[in-house]
């Protein structure tokens, strides 16, 4: 880390998260070292304007911060077959985005060294520079080792998002209930709109956004006292 506390970020995995937050970090004044191929190269350079595409040993040999946003089936083999070639580098912070996954699947960089650290930004990205003016309305779910922990809140905070520790335990909950809230969202939406055009309603997306948004409001500020009321919901938060 240079001495002014700005980094050298790699980014690997340039679907719709890894860009984003790369352009979060670099608005917080740190550097992006590279970024690795990903199917939509023009998406990419509109988020991460001039910075180089590089493979991911390269990307990872290049950073003092590392992100990878990839897959959640691809994260393990990532991260092990990077220690094999020999990417890690000690001292090095590794963060990745996966909702599912503490810190231990980063356990091949640890051996090296590496700092692990998970942040997982709860909103749904679209991959494009409008996902950061919705991260400073959003949240994060880290989880990191007690000694480093403060180092992946901060990150949080430098990509818009309010920092939530969650026990790397508790990381598999947590995924769930990140999972029902967009596949179920998703879900009754596709319906609702299926049947409303099936009876001749036109544009049954615009038609929906009012009721759906006001309704999710409403279930929210109920989640909301019910907390206050009863105490947190389980225990998704954990020091």
């Amino acid at each position: 880390m240079r001495r002014d506390g700005r980094l050298g970020v790699g980014i690997i995995g340039a679907g719709r998260v890894g860009p984003v937050l790369g352009a979060a970090l670099a608005g917080a004044g740190h550097a992006l070292t590279g970024v690795t191929a990903g199917s939509d190269p023009e998406r990419v350079e509109a988020v991460l304007p001039g910075v180089p595409v590089l493979d991911a040993v390269e990307v990872a040999r290049r950073s003092e911060l590392v992100v990878l946003a990839v897959p959640h089936d691809q994260l393990p083999g990532l991260v092990k077959g990077l220690a094999d070639l020999g990417g890690w580098q000690p001292g090095q912070l590794i963060l990745h985005t996966d909702p599912a996954y503490g810190v231990a699947v980063l356990a091949p960089a640890m051996a090296i060294g590496a700092i692990p650290l998970a942040v997982h930004p709860a909103m749904t990205f679209t991959g494009t520079s409008m996902d950061l003016r919705q991260l400073p309305h959003s949240y994060a779910a880290v989880t990191a080792p007690g000694p480093v922990l403060p180092i992946a809140q901060a990150l949080a905070v430098e990509i818009g998002c309010e920092p939530v520790v969650v026990a790397e335990a508790d990381r598999p909950d947590y995924a769930e209930a990140i999972a029902t809230a967009t596949e179920f969202s998703r879900s009754i939406v596709r319906q609702a709109a299926s049947i409303l055009a099936r009876v001749g309603v036109e544009n049954p997306g615009s038609y929906l956004s009012s009721l759906v948004h006001s309704t999710v409001d409403h279930a929210l500020a109920d989640a909301g006292r019910r907390v206050t009321d009863d105490g947190p919901l389980d225990a998704t938060i954990d020091g």
